[in-house]
């Protein structure tokens, strides 16, 4: 496993630390047209690109997948989303009766900001299934459960960051005065990484130019790097450690909570139990997306808070991979 996770996590430290090295030497505006270029035409690219690879055998035998795993993988979202809720709730409770109209607001009132609401949501419910998910999780469970794994990655990559993750972002970039429910409608309509992907699914069957299959594929890797490489310039321009303090909840909900109450309603309402209750325990415990980055550079949200969650996030998992291995793993419930 350590050697698994060495080679997971390499293109993640390489091209952060390259961020964190280079930001002094960037334009101010740099950042947020990298998040905007991602968001409008990097990933729909890299979609595009993971639609066609089904025409070419890379995701065989999807048809016969179970569609539990799938039921599952929207579960897990609206789980996530659920319990994310309530904490932001009560969090927002407790920190509106300690403020004083008195007393600097700097700090405590900053949770009240709708911006600041959205970050948290979406680094609590936004899973990075693609690179650290796949990357990680197959090797820890036997291969009937692979595609529990695959699936669960393909559909939380659909619904969940250009999907739930754009009504999150949409919902908390207005004042909620000003908030319809057609906004949100509109900007889920438009979303440029949804139709990029029933692209890719529609022209499966086209052949093209070797040259143009070719940059599609390549194109994969590069989006991922710039992802990275974002996230290593927002981590720069941290002003204090407390964003990490903030980001201290978001992160456990991420790793621990969400992956927790998976495990044991999976256990107790669907019976599962073994490599299958593991598969889906570690898919929907994985560290905050790159994708909520990304959304927060389109709807001008709290990137710190964002940033500093998939770091606190990942660290975490190094921690809690054994316990769900431990926990979840048996065949005995």
């Amino acid at each position: 496993m350590t050697e698994t996770l060495f080679h997971a996590y390499t293109p993640l430290i390489l091209w952060m630390s390259l961020g964190l090295l280079i930001f002094r030497f960037l334009p101010p505006w740099l950042p947020h047209f990298l998040g905007r270029g991602l968001y409008w035409f990097g990933v729909p690219l890299e979609l595009v690109a993971l639609a066609r690879q089904s025409n070419q055998g890379e995701f065989s035998g999807l048809e016969s997948l179970p569609i539990l795993a799938a039921i599952i993988t929207g579960g897990a979202i609206i789980v996530g989303l659920i319990v994310t809720l309530l904490v932001l709730w009560g969090w927002k409770k407790i920190l509106s009766q300690q403020i004083k109209p008195d007393l600097d607001k700097s700090v405590s009132s900053h949770w009240l900001d709708s911006p600041t609401q959205g970050s948290f949501l979406l680094s609590a419910v936004l899973g990075n299934t693609g690179f650290v998910g796949l990357a990680i999780a197959p090797f820890l469970v036997h291969a009937d459960a692979l595609n529990w794994i695959l699936l669960f990655s393909i559909t939380h990559n659909v619904i969940g960051p250009y999907g739930v993750g754009v009504l999150i972002a949409s919902y908390y970039s207005h004042e909620q005065s000003s908030n319809r429910w057609w906004i949100q409608l509109r900007d889920l309509l438009t979303v440029p990484p949804l139709w990029a992907f029933v692209l890719g699914t529609l022209t499966q069957q086209v052949v093209l130019p070797q040259a143009i299959e070719s940059g599609l594929q390549a194109s994969i890797n590069i989006v991922i790097a710039s992802a990275f490489l974002l996230t290593g310039i927002r981590l720069a321009q941290l002003q204090n450690w407390q964003n990490f303090q903030r980001a201290f909840i978001p992160a456990v909900l991420r790793v621990v909570a969400i992956p927790l109450f998976v495990g044991v309603l999976t256990t107790l309402l669907l019976g599962l139990s073994g490599d299958r209750r593991l598969a889906m325990v570690l898919m929907s415990g994985m560290p905050s997306a790159f994708a909520g980055l990304i959304l927060a550079e389109e709807y001008n949200l709290d990137r710190d808070l964002i940033a500093s969650s998939i770091i606190l996030s990942t660290l975490l998992l190094l921690l809690v991979l054994p316990v769900w291995i431990v926990v979840f793993g048996s065949s005995k419930v």
